[in-house]
């Protein structure tokens, strides 16, 4: 089983691949993620008919958005201290059920409020299933699989934009913004029924020697000098997203000029793309070390960003090249990030190691979408104004994020701490 030693060395030559199971796993944690992402990446597409539907101004979208950041951090500082407590699968499938019932809610929802309370309930459950999955992957898979892993994972995002946000589009344009919530509750119950019938206990954790207190075992896990630099890393590397997402397609269609029939394309062609970027961004992890493939990514995400937030009137095919760039850079970034941080803690802080780590990153994304919201604005025109201004705060993170992971990197292993 993978340990806290695991270092920030390029990696050794992958095994030959996975067994029956291990292929099955992932296969339905990639279903999973499917589920989760495209819960909160359809926010960002249906912004342009959610604002004028429910009369919503820029600042209280920012904040429906940021609801589910929010409320899905303070889920994951609370479950952190019992999340090695209970066999994994039983945990992945309580907090499954709520999301569903939290997405149901969002589709019935009217107004403003009742979609701002809808989202917060969503995100208590949704914003912990991330941290489940990611300790369910580090238990399952060795540290040489878990690029791949990964980036199949990943592949969860990419479907997300290839089927799943070009379909809830044509049920918004065709019928109106409620119709993908519920499409999505609806095909989340598969995946529900999938984990409940064939996933195995996940609970070889529980035989590990921890600490009896949950207060201890959380405050522990946090006083780790390594968890704390990969904190503060996944904190920023989400930054940059929360604060972009939520105002792209209204960027698309009022700045650039395209219109929302074309705007399904975008999303597909950029989508197609992930699901081959991902997995081979996986695989160059595991054989040439993740640390390579992290920079690169970094690299290209700096100057695709550069490009996109000052993009005026534009053709259809210019603004596909430019997203599928930069979706190659975003994702040259956090598969690698994600493979590196699963061998951090021991095993037996795992649960509240990502616990936390979500929870972070919720809250810094809720954060980040709050800061958008003040930092853009929509002019009497329409378009978008200052973005800009949001992709130097991405450039910047980016910066300060390649400092610290090669900080993270020079660090001392320090041995996890056995209870008393």
């Amino acid at each position: 089983m993978p340990d806290a030693t695991s270092t920030l060395t390029p990696a050794a030559p992958p095994p030959p691949g996975f067994t029956h199971y291990q292929r099955f796993a992932t296969g339905l944690l990639t279903l999973l993620q499917f589920a989760v992402i495209l819960d909160f990446m359809i926010m960002s597409p249906l912004g342009a008919m959610i604002m004028p539907a429910l009369d919503m101004t820029a600042r209280q979208f920012g904040l429906v958005v940021s609801a589910y950041a929010f409320s899905a951090g303070v889920s994951g500082l609370l479950t952190a201290g019992f999340a090695d407590r209970f066999d994994r699968k039983k945990l992945l499938l309580f907090f499954y059920a709520g999301f569903l019932l939290g997405t149901l809610w969002c589709g019935l929802a009217g107004s403003f409020e009742s979609l701002l309370a809808a989202r917060i309930v969503t995100g208590l459950f949704g914003g912990v299933i991330g941290s489940i999955v990611m300790a369910i992957t580090a238990d399952l898979f060795e540290p040489a699989l878990r690029g791949r892993v990964m980036g199949l994972l990943q592949g969860g995002f990419a479907a997300s934009q290839v089927l799943g946000l070009p379909f809830g589009l044509f049920l918004a344009t065709h019928w109106n913004w409620h119709g993908p919530f519920l499409a999505l509750a609806g095909f989340g119950v598969v995946g529900g029924l999938l984990i409940a019938w064939r996933m195995k206990p996940v609970d070889a954790h529980l035989a590990l020697p921890r600490d009896r207190n949950a207060f201890w075992h959380l405050l522990h896990t946090v006083a780790n000098r390594r968890h704390l630099l990969a904190f503060a890393i996944t904190a920023l590397l989400t930054t940059g997203g929360f604060m972009i997402m939520p105002f792209a397609s209204a960027f698309s269609v009022r700045n650039v000029g395209i219109d929302l029939e074309h705007l399904p394309i975008v999303y597909l062609v950029t989508g197609i793309s992930t699901l081959f970027v991902a997995p081979l961004v996986g695989r160059l992890s595991d054989r040439f070390g993740p640390l390579p493939v992290f920079y690169t990514g970094s690299a290209i995400t700096i100057a695709m960003v550069s490009i996109y937030t000052r993009l005026g009137p534009s053709s259809l095919l210019t603004l596909v090249v430019i997203n599928v760039v930069l979706f190659a850079g975003i994702f040259s970034r956090m598969v690698p990030w994600q493979a590196l941080v699963a061998g951090i803690p021991a095993a037996e802080q795992r649960g509240a190691f990502n616990a936390i780590n979500s929870a972070l990153q919720q809250l810094a994304g809720g954060v980040a979408s709050l800061v958008a919201g003040h930092l853009v604005r929509i002019g009497a025109d329409g378009r978008i104004e200052h973005f800009p201004w949001v992709g130097n705060v991405l450039i910047g993170t980016t910066l300060i994020v390649a400092a610290l992971i090669w900080q993270l990197r020079g660090s001392a292993v320090r041995p996890a701490r056995r209870p008393a």
